[in-house]
């Protein structure tokens, strides 16, 4: 059986690109602008308070985890917030690799791993606005345990390190999606699959991208009225089931076209358009440049 989350995320591409290890004492904040990178925090013992833009504050504890795929503004504090006036903390490095946030003496009330994966796909604008805006996953003590590999990978620098860090950053990534699966998620193709019915819609479009499908077939498979397909669909995942199917479509072209393993033709075939100057017209609207074009622009230099 497909399985759509392990595709998606296949094609983003995950890596490792940064890790921080923090212990925190006594009152502190500190605020940053992610500009869109992909953020993660995962609290190891004591808690925090934590605020993305656009979310309400959270109330972070030991073994939670924090996703945030695309992220911008972020805001960080001790949980017994200091006072309005107070500065922002800068983390002070440590002899032992760690960066310790508020009093720099006495015992330490907080320690926890944030860090930024990155996403190599070309694609992955596209690819992100299939998933939840904001994951929080509360006691996975798996999810703490990967990114304790990762931050082990990263301080012990052995042989094949990228090579595992790719592989660890991919497994934390579809852990923490999947772990969504019975909480309230933010829009997206982890709350869309959640939805028993919803999700055999999915799996259909994503095991037979070139078929030939309507609202009107979908539904009938998730044993749903038209409307109420359309309705439930495009609250769970965020955007309408021929727009969805739009988007995997174009996804999966651009991957072919980047392996540059296929004429035209058969990417059209493969991908729901009869012809190829069809699928031309489609991917020139949806992606801004010919298939031809963006193919040659991919291609290694």
């Amino acid at each position: 059986m497909v399985d759509p989350l392990a595709e998606v995320v296949t094609l983003l591409q995950p890596g490792a690109r940064f890790s921080k290890a923090i212990v925190g004492a006594g009152p502190w904040q500190v605020r940053r602008s992610d500009a869109g990178q992909p953020f993660y925090c995962v609290v190891l013992e004591g808690g925090c308070r934590l605020v993305i833009d656009g979310h309400e504050a959270i109330t972070l504890c030991s073994g939670d985890f924090v996703l945030i795929p695309a992220a911008y503004g972020v805001a960080m504090s001790s949980l017994a917030p200091p006072s309005e006036a107070a500065p922002e903390n800068l983390p002070v490095a440590l002899a032992t690799g760690e960066f310790r946030i508020g009093d720099q003496d006495g015992p330490t009330d907080l320690r926890m791993l944030v860090g930024h994966c990155s996403f190599g796909s070309p694609d992955a604008g596209l690819l992100l606005s299939l998933l939840p805006q904001l994951v929080h996953v509360r006691g996975e003590p798996r999810l703490a345990t990967l990114v304790q590999f990762v931050r082990d990978e990263f301080r012990e620098r052995r042989p094949a390190r990228e090579v595992i860090l790719a592989h660890l950053l991919e497994v934390l990534l579809i852990e923490a999606l999947r772990s969504t699966a019975g909480t309230p998620a933010s829009p997206g193709l982890v709350r869309g699959l959640a939805d028993e019915r919803l999700a055999v819609a999915i799996r259909r479009m994503h095991e037979s991208p070139a078929s030939a499908w309507t609202v009107a077939q979908l539904a009938k498979d998730a044993a749903l009225s038209r409307s109420a397909f359309f309705d439930r669909f495009s609250r769970a995942v965020g955007v309408a089931p021929m727009e969805y199917l739009l988007a995997w479509r174009m996804a999966v072209a651009k991957n072919m076209l980047r392996q540059n393993e296929s004429g035209i033709a058969e990417i059209a075939e493969r991908v729901g358009y009869g012809s190829a100057s069809a699928f031309s017209v489609a991917f020139t609207r949806h992606v801004g440049v010919s298939p031809t074009h963006y193919a040659r622009e991919q291609a290694p230099s």
